[in-house]
């Protein structure tokens, strides 16, 4: 009988119930470890011990760190305060073999001085920690304690870096120097060791290389520039989440060994769809096309063609382009540029299905009843010669009965009307199974050619939208399975059920806004508070609140479903051009082809998917946090220059939140979330009345939760990235007692930050002054 696998009987004995913490002679000696096997066992004790699954206790002996079932593994979330949230991996064998349950226990705070060494992004082991029995007034004299959870986490140890770098500020004084972080992970200053050609007063990045000590030490890896100067905030968001900017020379050689046309002898063996009206649409922008659809009406409803872009056939498994494919997880779209997944030779060349030019594909033909039901799905591998490229608004003007674009075919608007047709019957049916409508006006930040903001953009999702969306949710449905069907290994979309306290919670909220519903655990009672709420001021924040009560989708190795979607069996296989996820569906959809190819691609075995599915969850979330912040800063920047015109910009805004300090607001048409300080009140004492959800003022004028008002921005605090608003119109409280007392208003919200800049503009002086060549930039004062 075959022995088992070195790590699994040494996680079986380290398990077992007679286990002492031995050292490595110890187990050497236990397990028959032979001599000219014990480098290999030294290198699976490294490799668990670096995996969080054991630790190096006293005495070098080992141990598996669930012994006492109060560690678990996941990464971290710092706020802008410095403290963070712990969100442990659901995913995770050893957290669901810890006897801890995960649902009760999905975001942990933990306290600043318990991060570790800890940045932003990182997968860490983390203790948890319950609360201690304390003094009855306990709570009443430590008011500032009030808000934070029981329940703690405290991080044992870094188990994986996001990216182990910061940016930050570069300083020099005498013959030190050191970065001010710009980071909320790390308090004080990074002692930097190594030359530089830095000048203090740029951004740089930090490379830390030692955490110990009360000051951690790191080199500087690259010069961004100076914080004015257009770029370089996006430049340090992406050096912070640790996204790839650049291919190594051998994927780069990899990709220009590919021909740009499609070979015939391939293209002879693949289903021939190029006489017939393949089109795409996407936004007018768009550079990568991913997929493409052909509709036909039947005697008893519609048969639909879902092209997608081979990428497969091009990236095979284990080469230099698939190892930095799976690197990245996915491609990453900031405000002004796209970090793409694969090099532009493929992702806007061979794969992406452009125009008037054959191109090969993955392809699911699906038929759709009248009644909205795909009742019948074949796949095949393809060819195609799109003939129409579509953007979102020309579509949308032939659904509306106007003409298409000059130079179509005559049979494109008929065939995008009987498209929608059919989208509309698959998005009535799929809402009516479940489904949660949880769409949102989508806002985007334009820049001008110096790369500042310059206007705000408001993308609806019209039908045009919709109608592709239905195409690629019921081919995404299909491929699943007759994945899960046949029991192919593969990576699905998966989106847990919500926990009902956090419902519960969201049912309270939704309280305070006026609405009455029924069993929030009911998805039926969910989607008609959804309705309810549909067209109203105070949409966006019933929407917005029920996203932050659901858990987040990701990937799995297991078909678990899809909540949001209401779909049992659900996957991605419609974007292969940015998500990595795709590309291994793709590898596993080969074999059941019509036309599968002779020798189908290898695909990852379970466990190795099992890796990999968290990976790519957690480089899905590094994006989405890059892209986010991006778009922050950006519409900060955008606030800002609103404030400073002569008339300042009024936005429409939304009370969420009643607190004793003041209003927590939302300009709803731009998403932007902000505060309404007490003091930033019009003139006039102002009572809390919490039982109430609002504040009352003179003449008993009131402003309570749910209420539209008008808004102004009076403060940007960069530092924090929030945003201070007051009453438009009116002169604030504040505002009147500054101008009483014969002062300006301040500009800036910390003096912290005026001390920092003032600092950094003196040292830059100062080099200027020494240097015999005058500096090239200077920073505009703000």
């Amino acid at each position: 009988m075959p022995q088992a696998p070195l790590r699994d009987r040494i996680l079986q004995l380290m398990r077992s119930s007679d286990y002492r913490p031995m050292n490595k002679s110890d187990l050497s000696r236990t397990l028959k470890i032979p001599a000219n096997q014990r480098a290999k066992l030294r290198k699976e004790l490294k490799a668990l011990e670096n995996a969080g699954q054991i630790v190096l206790g006293q005495k070098s002996r080992y141990q598996t760190t669930a012994d006492d079932g109060s560690r678990l593994r996941g990464y971290l979330k710092f706020t802008p305060k410095g403290d963070a949230w712990f969100f442990p991996d659901q995913a995770d064998k050893e957290n669901q073999a810890s006897g801890i349950d995960l649902e009760a226990v999905s975001r942990l705070y933990v306290p600043r001085r318990d991060t570790g060494d800890a940045l932003d992004g990182d997968r860490v082991l983390a203790e948890l920690h319950q609360p201690r029995p304390r003094p009855r007034d306990y709570r009443r004299n430590r008011q500032g304690d009030a808000d934070e959870p029981e329940t703690r986490a405290k991080v044992e140890r870094v188990l994986e870096r996001r990216s182990g770098r910061i940016v930050g500020t570069f300083n020099v004084k005498n013959r030190s120097s050191w970065v001010l972080a710009d980071d909320p992970a790390v308090s004080g200053t990074v002692e930097i060791t190594g030359d530089t050609t830095a000048r203090p007063g740029q951004m740089v990045v930090v490379e830390i290389d030692n955490w110990k000590g009360a000051s951690p030490r790191g080199r500087i890896i690259e010069v961004l520039g100076w914080p004015d100067e257009a770029g370089v905030d996006i430049l340090a968001i992406i050096h912070r989440n640790g996204i790839r900017t650049s291919f190594p020379d051998e994927v780069l050689a990899e990709a220009r060994a590919i021909p740009d046309e499609v070979d015939p002898k391939e293209a002879k063996r693949r289903e021939d769809w190029r006489d017939r009206l393949v089109i795409t649409i996407d936004p007018g922008d768009a550079k990568d096309h991913d997929d493409a659809i052909w509709v036909e009406k039947t005697k008893n409803g519609w048969k639909v063609a879902v092209h997608i872009a081979d990428v497969s056939h091009y990236v095979k498994p284990r080469t230099s382009l698939d190892k930095e494919a799976i690197a990245r997880g996915n491609s990453t779209y900031l405000v002004d540029r796209v970090i793409p997944m694969l090099p532009v030779e493929l992702s806007n060349g061979i794969c992406s299905l452009k125009p008037n030019v054959d191109r090969l594909t993955k392809c699911a033909v699906l038929e759709v009843n009248r009644q909205g039901k795909v009742i019948k799905s074949r796949f095949c591998d393809a060819v195609i010669h799109s003939q129409s490229k579509l953007s979102y608004e020309q579509a949308q003007t032939i659904l509306d009965g106007g003409k298409p674009p000059k130079g179509s075919p005559k049979e494109l608007a008929p065939m995008v009307r009987e498209a929608w047709k059919m989208a509309d019957k698959l998005r009535k049916r799929r809402f009516a199974n479940g489904a949660l409508d949880l769409e949102m006006p989508e806002v985007r930040v334009r820049l001008d050619d110096q790369g500042k903001a310059d206007r705000i953009e408001k993308i609806e999702h019209t039908a045009s939208h919709q109608l592709i969306e239905e195409c690629m949710l019921a081919a995404n449905e299909a491929v699943a399975r007759i994945i899960k069907i046949r029991n192919k290994p593969a990576i699905y979309r998966i989106h847990e059920e919500p926990e009902a306290s956090r419902l519960l919670e969201y049912g309270e909220t939704a309280k305070a806004f006026g609405y009455s519903f029924g069993d929030l655990t009911n998805k039926d009672h969910i989607q008609q508070l959804l309705n309810a709420a549909r067209g109203k001021p105070d949409e966006h924040a019933i929407k917005i609140g029920l996203l932050k009560s659901l858990k987040r989708a990701a990937y799995s190795p297991d078909p678990l479903g899809h909540y949001g979607l209401s779909k049992g069996d659900y996957c991605h296989f419609t974007s292969p051009i940015r998500r990595y996820a795709d590309l291994i569906v793709h590898r596993a959809l080969q074999p059941f082809l019509d036309n599968a190819p002779k020798k189908p691609d290898k695909t990852f075995g379970q466990a190795e998917l099992a890796d990999i599915a968290r990976h790519i969850s957690d480089t899905e979330r590094a994006s989405a946090d890059s892209e986010n912040e991006s778009k922050n800063i950006k519409m900060l920047e955008y606030l800002e220059h609103s404030a400073q015109g002569d008339e300042p910009v009024v936005f429409e805004g939304l009370i969420t939140e009643v607190r004793s300090m003041g209003l927590m607001v939302e300009a709803t048409e731009i998403g932007t979330r902000g505060v309404i300080k007490r003091e930033d009140l019009p003139q006039g004492p102002w009572r809390f009345e919490q039982s109430q959800s609002r504040v009352v003022g003179p003449g008993g004028r009131q402003f309570q939760m749910g209420q539209r008002i008008e808004m102004e921005v009076a403060n940007i605090d960069h530092e924090r990235r929030f945003v201070d608003f007051k009453v438009a119109g009116e002169p604030s409280g504040n505002e009147r007692r500054t101008r009483k007392a014969g002062k300006r208003p301040a500009k800036k919200s910390r003096a912290k930050k005026a001390t920092k800049k003032k600092a950094a503009k003196s040292a830059k002086k100062k080099t200027a002054r020494n240097k015999s060549k005058p500096l090239r930039h200077k920073r505009k004062r703000k």
